[in-house]
């Protein structure tokens, strides 16, 4: 079974279930899903899933740093809870010592020897690390390895 056959057999469950807030996370997803594959006129492989179920978590997450130490506490738990929802469907989220480990492999095959040539680096690195790993956090370590 596929990510997206899964997500539409979650959101079954969910509504048979009445688990308003996983129904209403995977009507999300599943919507904006379909809407880039309509948009493109595509159809996304799990990657391509991946990549939107990264960006919904980004956007929560986005959320959650915002309303910290606000008194909004009843949306803090809910895009907190959402978050944790969102971490079922993605993959394991790679390790700073693995990125690393692959930051130095593709520092080697770019031939990178500065932060000039960030952008060889990164677009030898991106397609091993989409969704796996945080942006921010492969930029700062490729920054720190090229210095």
């Amino acid at each position: 079974m596929n990510i997206k056959e899964k997500l539409l057999e979650d959101l079954k469950e969910a509504m048979k279930a009445k688990d308003t807030l996983r129904k209403d996370l995977l009507q999300i997803i599943r919507a904006a899903v379909l809407q880039v594959e309509k948009d493109q006129q595509v159809t996304l492989d799990e990657s391509g899933v991946f990549e939107i179920l990264a960006k919904e978590y980004k956007k929560r997450s986005e959320t959650v740093q915002e309303l910290a130490g606000s008194d909004r506490t009843d949306i803090l738990e809910k895009n907190k809870a959402e978050m944790a929802l969102i971490e079922t469907y993605l993959p394991a989220q790679l390790g700073e010592a693995e990125i690393e480990e692959l930051v130095r492999s593709a520092i080697a095959k770019a031939n990178a020897h500065s932060a000039r040539d960030m952008g060889a680096v990164m677009k030898v690195l991106m397609p091993d690390v989409k969704g796996k790993a945080d942006g921010k956090l492969v930029n700062t370590i490729v920054k720190r390895l090229l210095g």
